[in-house]
């Protein structure tokens, strides 16, 4: 790699390169400025990032040998020794968030949001494009109705059924009065909307969810979403169609997690200058693709907005994107982009910070119509490391010239000390935060290694039953109540990880937004759509004003380690060992070989599941744990890993450009897979990018010598 000198600090000639000429002119600032900017955030905040991964090093050797003496949890005894050691804080004054300048999207919108790896433009642009989304297309292409139509032409009676199911939701959202949409022939928009049916004409109950118009196209309004009703009677489905109803297009992706982080294999300069180069196209509104369909090339690029007539006459203009927020690397993560004096890698985190700051130049008003940028912050440990990042967010704006909190904070709860002190935590960032959420794997993750040594933990199926899980899903719904996080800042939900089962989705993901959560993460555009259908069904505004009356979710649960009070029998645990392992291999072997950070992974019963580091945590941590007290053993891990191996290269065979990890078995993708469960004890917090990121890094490098 070759470097540049900066300020003292070496830097990669690549991010060099991409800050001088790619991110700088069309700024409004001088490169010199941003150089003095990023040494300057290195030089003050590196020391103390060192010192606050210590601090977690320091805790956890702390709870190990509090767990090894006492087996049997006591809650008092518990909660005093935490407090003792200043892993629990205690419960700020009441006090409200009072972040301002914030997106509609964040800020008073319930919908559906998209994280994406910002590394595949393809993915990007889709991601952000899935604003608005076919409602027919979503339930005619997936088994959302609960079965499929055969491939080929298309099937008349499952799109009868589409229909039909679109119509009643339209006559659950925008009802008419005294008839259904299904008598309507036809549809007569201006400063009203009337529906002409066999017994006259009807309007809306109520006419304020008529939103506007267009060529082809009535908008509705309900809970603060939109729905177009596309009228095409040359359309093959509007021709069939009493009032020439084509399709309903629904506002679906309010938002979208652009990731730098746990869904991207970004390993050094190169890998992040690409994460970089695409973030600003998407900020700059210039990133395109190249896309192949059907034998014909087309370019990507992002959606404009849309326009109708609104009732007054006046012009309506709604975003035709969703709003974009960026994912940095958390505290944890170092990089060798940057070298200080000694020759040292710094934290990417900090790197990451300057770079998006820089980037948030560019937005005119593209993205952020509030003049704002979104960083989601992950893996935070308590109120700590979240006033750190704040003062870290302060003190980039200053260099960099930008207004004062420009820079907003997402604070993923997915950190077990964070957690259990989350209202602290908000406090820490009470006028810059704007989204809360869970995320059940790495919190999970996490949970186990926390408690490594408290005993042998439940399998992972029944970890939805554990007292913490409930307790962490309300409680953190409750925090983000508390201080007063709707009107300023979103309450989110985690993943839904199978994306060939919508039936599934549209049954269990309602629970989101019924939990009082303004959004939950969805893993496609089509997912997007139909979950956007959830915020319909369910007034998550009305739903957040019950909440705040219920009692508050019990700490003494959420701390309630996750430990078998029974074995399971021999051939369960084997059952839980292979289903683990085979994970394990399916999502590492396309990190390392391939450097794909997300993908759909087929399970041990070949179905499609989304998988990224979070998943990968969990399963490495549960064997970890495991081996840890004598359920399994070192020799068992490998005969299955082997045995997991061939599974794994069956499940790939179609991948011309894949190489079998069996029978040999060493290769670096399995060697990497072994690492992360006979390490897993020891590595910080159970995290697995610093065993994913040397041998992806062995793997580029085998890679250019053999070219």
């Amino acid at each position: 790699m070759t470097f540049v000198p900066v300020n003292g600090y070496q830097v990669a000639q690549t991010l060099h390169h991409f800050i001088t000429e790619d991110a700088v002119p069309g700024s409004g600032i001088e490169t010199t400025q941003v150089w003095h900017a990023l040494t300057t955030l290195l030089t003050e905040y590196a020391g103390r990032n060192r010192d606050l991964l210590r601090r977690r090093d320091q805790l956890q050797a702390e709870l190990d040998n509090w767990h090894r003496v006492h087996p049997i949890v006591d809650p008092t005894a518990y909660r005093t020794f935490l407090t003792d050691i200043g892993y629990l804080t205690a419960e700020p004054e009441p006090f409200e968030v009072t972040t301002t300048n914030v997106d509609d999207e964040i800020a008073r919108l319930a919908g559906p949001q998209l994280v994406v790896p910002v590394s595949n433009p393809r993915y990007a642009l889709n991601a952000a494009n899935a604003r608005w989304g076919s409602l027919y297309d979503a339930l005619y292409g997936t088994d959302a109705l609960g079965s499929q139509p055969p491939g080929g032409t298309y099937d008349a009676r499952h799109g009868a059924t589409v229909q039909d199911q679109a119509r009643q939701w339209l006559d659950a959202f925008a009802p008419l009065q005294g008839a259904s949409h299904a008598e309507v022939t036809a549809y007569h928009a201006s400063d009203t909307l009337t529906a002409d049916t066999a017994s006259g004409p009807v309007a809306l109950i109520d006419p304020s969810q008529f939103a506007g118009h267009c060529p082809g196209g009535i908008l509705l309004r309900h809970h603060g979403l939109h729905l177009e009703l596309v009228i095409d009677r040359n359309h093959a489905i509007g021709a069939k169609h009493p009032a020439g109803l084509a399709d309903i297009i629904v506002e679906a992706a309010l938002s979208t997690i652009m990731d730098m982080e746990d869904s991207v294999a970004a390993v050094d300069a190169d890998d992040k200058v690409l994460v970089y180069r695409n973030w600003l196209g998407l900020t700059r509104g210039s990133l395109s693709e190249a896309v192949t369909k059907g034998g014909r090339t087309m370019e990507r690029r992002l959606n404009p907005d849309r326009t109708y007539a609104a009732p007054d006459g006046s012009t309506l203009t709604l975003h035709g994107r969703s709003l974009m927020l960026a994912r940095n690397v958390g505290l944890h993560m170092y990089s060798d982009m940057v070298l200080d004096g000694e020759g040292a890698s710094v934290p990417e985190g900090l790197v990451d910070l300057i770079v998006t700051a820089l980037i948030a130049r560019h937005d005119g008003g593209a993205n952020s119509r509030a003049a704002s940028a979104y960083i989601v912050k992950p893996k935070l440990h308590g109120p700590e490391e979240v006033a750190f990042a704040v003062e870290t967010f302060a003190r980039a704006e200053a260099l960099l010239d930008l207004p004062h909190g420009t820079l907003k904070i997402g604070i993923m709860d997915e950190e077990r000390r964070t957690s259990v002190n989350l209202q602290a935590c908000i406090r820490a960032a009470a006028d810059r935060v704007f989204f809360i959420n869970t995320g059940f794997l790495d919190r999970t993750g996490d949970e186990i290694h926390s408690v490594m040594e408290a005993g042998p933990v439940v399998r992972k199926a029944d970890m939805k039953k554990a007292a913490w899980i409930s307790a962490y899903e309300n409680a953190n719904v409750d925090a983000g109540l508390i201080c007063g996080l709707p009107g300023h800042a979103q309450i989110g939900k985690g993943m839904w990880a199978a994306p060939d089962r919508m039936n599934d989705m549209l049954a269990q993901k309602i629970g989101h937004p019924q939990s009082g959560a303004s959004t939950a993460w969805v893993p496609s555009p089509t997912a997007a759509v139909l979950h956007a259908i959830h915020y319909h069904l369910t007034d998550v505004a009305a739903r957040q004003a019950e909440l705040r009356q219920r009692q508050p979710a019990s700490l003494d649960d959420l701390l309630t380690p996750p430990v078998m009070t029974q074995y399971p029998s021999q051939a369960d645990m084997e059952e839980e060992l292979d289903n683990n392992l085979q994970g394990i291999l399916g999502y590492v072997v396309r990190w390392i070989d391939f450097g794909v950070g997300c993908s759909k992974v087929p399970d041990i019963h070949d179905v499609g599941l989304m998988e990224d580091r979070a998943t990968l945590r969990i399963s490495s941590q549960h064997v970890a744990n495991w081996l840890r007290h004598g359920l399994i053993t070192a020799d068992q891990v490998e005969q299955r890993l082997r045995h997991m191996a061939a599974v794994v290269d069956r499940q790939n065979a179609g991948d011309l450009a894949y190489v079998p990890m069996a029978p040999a078995c060493d290769g670096l993708a399995f060697r990497a897979a072994r690492d992360l469960v006979l390490e897993g004890r020891v590595q910080p917090n159970g995290y697995t990018e610093f065993v994913l990121h040397r041998y992806r890094r062995e793997a580029k490098a085998q890679a250019t010598q053999a070219a």
